[in-house]
């Protein structure tokens, strides 16, 4: 692999990038009491970095589509169509339910990875796309566990679940291509860099602008979240309805 691609890797890979790579006091911080139970930053966090990854992983499926020069690259293309058009779903469903700002962009470094891409063809393609997508799945996965097992909030649960079971696939078809290489990946994964967080960070969208929607492709496999039923340990309401909007909801 070349060059630009170890580059690549070192400054946009580590799950920094979808900022869940913070450890301080101000994550477990409840900025809300819910009807589905407390919300921390990190759970808000989490949410708004779920609908980010798929603001790039979900275009660059699209790309591995048109220009993956192997069967397996052009399967693992599907699978992050298919998976991030349910995720975007789901996190469009339970955001304004806890008041949630969703981005319409990815963030700085996940833009370029992207355009990163868009410039490489042939195998050259085919390599940095599975070794990039490996590596950054691979990075995610134990923060979703870390969400999973100590979030107090029932639809930030739902949503770790569907997350687990997304990212697990999209290892599996990464690998599947025969073109990661482990040692690299896994290096990766475990040296993170220190990169500014407005770079980690997607922008707030615009005041009004239209939402972006990851449309499912057709004959779509992967289903977004069922929420009936869904409850936080102090609620009895078995059909959820949306919680009233703050006057400004922020991106944190």
């Amino acid at each position: 692999m070349g060059g630009a691609m170890a580059l690549t890797l070192a400054a946009l890979a580590y799950p920094s990038m979808l900022g869940l790579n913070t450890v301080s006091s101000s994550q477990t911080r409840i900025v809300a009491n819910t009807q589905w139970g407390p919300l921390t930053e990190q759970d808000r966090d989490f949410v708004v970095k779920v609908r980010a990854a798929g603001l790039w992983e979900y275009p660059l499926g699209q790309i591995g589509l048109q220009k993956g020069a192997s069967e397996g690259v052009k399967t693992a293309s599907k699978h992050l169509v298919d998976g991030h058009a349910a995720l975007d779903d789901s996190c469009r469903k339970i955001a304004p339910m806890l008041n949630i700002t969703l981005p319409n962009v990815a963030s700085p470094q996940q833009e370029g990875f992207v355009t990163q891409l868009k410039g490489e063809t042939g195998k050259e393609f085919d390599t940095d796309f599975a070794n990039i997508l490996r590596m950054t799945h691979g990075s995610i996965f134990n923060a979703i566990a870390k969400i999973r097992s100590t979030t107090k909030n029932s639809l930030v649960r739902a949503l770790a679940d569907q997350a687990n079971d997304t990212v697990l696939d999209h290892m599996t078809v990464m690998e599947k291509t025969g073109l990661v290489d482990f040692d690299q990946t896994i290096f990766q994964q475990t040296t993170p860099p220190k990169l500014p967080s407005d770079n980690l960070t997607p922008p707030a969208p615009d005041p009004g602008q239209p939402q972006v929607v990851l449309t499912p492709p057709p004959n779509a496999t992967s289903t977004p979240l069922n929420l009936n039923g869904l409850t936080g340990p102090n609620s009895t309401r078995e059909d959820p309805t949306p919680a009233q909007p703050s006057p400004t909801p922020t991106i944190g």
